[in-house]
């Protein structure tokens, strides 16, 4: 199994080129490991670009006893680890405004300590918190990489 190649860029942020699905959980230990006193993760990227799938590998490197999918219907999926306490994940693509957050109680959420994923975080950008940390993930489309940016 190969390992991501990590590289700086030049605005100080790290960037890690995810040749394999497999190799998410080394991306996905080194965000961690990186973000340690982080909680909020906003995830940006197309439709297809494997947010979710990062989620997945985050989730369990959390120790998330849950099975992990999409909240794309739902809106936010609640997940229990044994280290970690409630995860929560979020998917804000069907949103059609900022206010139908506040209508679940985004705050309840997002202020209480536990670690949250956030999928189609563009829908809400003025309620997400300074602290979160943005991870941006593009498609390398002629050998099928992910460039994942943090």
């Amino acid at each position: 199994m190969s390992d991501p190649v990590e590289k700086k860029v030049e605005n100080n942020s790290n960037t890690i080129v995810c040749q394999k699905v497999e190799d998410l959980h080394v991306v996905a230990e080194k965000i961690l490991e990186r973000f340690n006193n982080k909680k909020i993760f906003a995830f940006y990227g197309e439709l297809g670009a494997g947010k979710t799938t990062l989620i997945k590998f985050l989730c369990d490197e959390l120790g998330v006893i849950d099975t992990v999918n999409s909240p794309t219907f739902a809106i936010i999926n609640i997940y229990q680890s044994k280290s970690s306490g409630d995860i929560y994940h979020f998917d804000f693509y069907r949103l059609k405004s900022e206010t139908e957050a506040f209508d679940i109680g985004y705050e309840d959420y997002f202020y209480n300590d536990s670690y949250c994923f956030i999928e189609w975080p563009e829908k809400i950008p003025n309620l997400l918190p300074e602290e979160t940390v943005k991870i941006h993930i593009e498609v390398d489309n002629s050998n099928n990489y992910r460039i994942i940016h943090f």
